[in-house]
């Protein structure tokens, strides 16, 4: 047997062996019926309601966003045929990141295939772009924002999430006169928590070092138009670089950033994520193009998802559920073992007929395992109360079974 096949066999038995192993749950969206998918086919399928999804507001599923990427279709196909420099380029690629650069208060933006692709293209290009960069990275930031830093020949500092001390302790300790930047996110989507942008942007003022904001997990529900956390603490003319999705609260597809042209420019220019992956096609493009214009405007949209994220913490403290403290829209539920987490999830899935992702280990460290619900403006009172039974239920059996 070749060494790779026994690691593959021997990696496997592990993460099951730890209760780590992933299974797909098939699910299929209905665009009139949200947060209520179908799973199973013919006399077995059954309607779950959907708890963890990450399109936040619903927009992926609003009729404007529906209607934009239909007409795209029917006038310009379903792909864009190319790279971006390759016959991928269209008018609405352009119109597109003039409008994430306006949300933003940036000179420019540039589209990527996701998020991921453009936190690691980004993030490895500036680091690969000067001699003896040194980037502060905080301890639980997104996977690709590790290994966009990893790609790169810098010398790498992780300081205690948000811990503001750690950091400027580490950001002294640097040489004075070597290249720096500090990589954080706003809204951390495992432990719900956000970080202090201004402050992050006194202490780069202090010691000289450029920032980078990753911001999708409040793009489109933060700030008066949906610009992010960095909007609605009004520091972001602050950043030096932006990025965002249009996966999330936009409910489309791709990433980005935004930031000075000059920056921007370079990046569209070297970056290997982005010059060698075909572009985003013209349906994406233009969903994701009227979601943002839409959701730039739509304030009620946005109070009603804080609004339902409450009244959902509300309701699980007063039922005596171990919910995890939240300033943010994400409600994480804590169980604390990986193989009894989805246990919880599998029980409510099948008895209840509701669909909670597991969150493990390597996502959160062990021993911190949870649920992470995701509240959007169209669940209900009715649908929070019936959760409510259901975990009660779930996590009352485990405890008698522990017994």
């Amino acid at each position: 047997m070749h060494p790779f096949r026994s690691a593959c066999r021997d990696g496997l038995a592990r993460i099951r062996a730890e209760g780590r192993y992933r299974n797909f749950t098939p699910l299929r969206k209905s665009a009139s019926r949200f947060p209520i998918f179908t799973t199973g086919q013919g006399d077995e399928q059954r309607d779950v309601t959907v708890w963890s999804s990450n399109d936040y507001l619903a927009m992926g599923v609003h009729p404007v966003v529906i209607e934009a990427a239909t007409r795209a279709a029917q006038e310009m196909g379903a792909g864009a045929g190319g790279t971006r420099n390759i016959a991928g380029t269209s008018d609405l690629h352009e119109a597109l990141e003039a409008e994430l650069a306006s949300l933003h208060r940036k000179q420019a933006a540039l589209v990527f295939t996701s998020g991921y692709v453009a936190n690691e293209a980004t993030l490895s290009t500036i680091l690969r772009s000067y001699p003896n960069w040194h980037v502060f990275s905080d301890r639980k930031n997104h996977a690709s924002m590790i290994a966009g830093i990893k790609g790169a020949p810098a010398t790498v500092h992780v300081f205690k999430h948000n811990d503001l001390a750690d950091l400027e302790r580490l950001l002294k300790a640097a040489p004075a006169d070597v290249p720096k930047l500090i990589a954080f996110e706003s809204v951390y989507s495992m432990d719900a928590d956000i970080s202090d942008i201004g402050a992050i942007c006194d202490l780069a003022d202090k010691y000289d070092a450029m920032t980078y904001l990753d911001e999708v997990h409040a793009v489109g529900l933060y700030g008066a138009e949906g610009g992010g956390v960095s909007q609605r603490d009004g520091v972001a003319h602050r950043l030096d670089i932006i990025e965002g999705t249009l996966a999330k609260g936009f409910g489309c597809h791709g990433g980005y950033i935004a930031a000075d042209s000059e920056i921007v420019d370079y990046i569209r220019s070297v970056a290997s994520g982005f010059i060698f992956s075909t572009s985003l096609p013209p349906t994406t493009m233009a969903a994701a193009l009227a979601s943002i214009r839409h959701v730039r405007k739509d304030n009620a949209r946005r109070a009603a998802i804080f609004e339902r994220a409450e009244t959902l913490k509300r309701k699980l403290r007063e039922a005596g559920l171990p919910v995890i403290p939240s300033v943010s829209h994400i409600v994480p539920v804590h169980v604390g073992d990986a193989v009894r987490v989805k246990e919880v999830s599998r029980e409510l899935m099948e008895r209840f007929a509701i669909y909670a992702t597991p969150i493990n280990y390597p996502t959160v460290p062990v021993g911190s395992e949870r649920l992470r619900l995701t509240p959007s403006p169209l669940h209900t009172d009715a649908m929070m109360d019936t959760l409510v039974h259901a975990l009660r239920a779930v996590i009352g059996d485990e405890k008698r079974a522990a017994a």
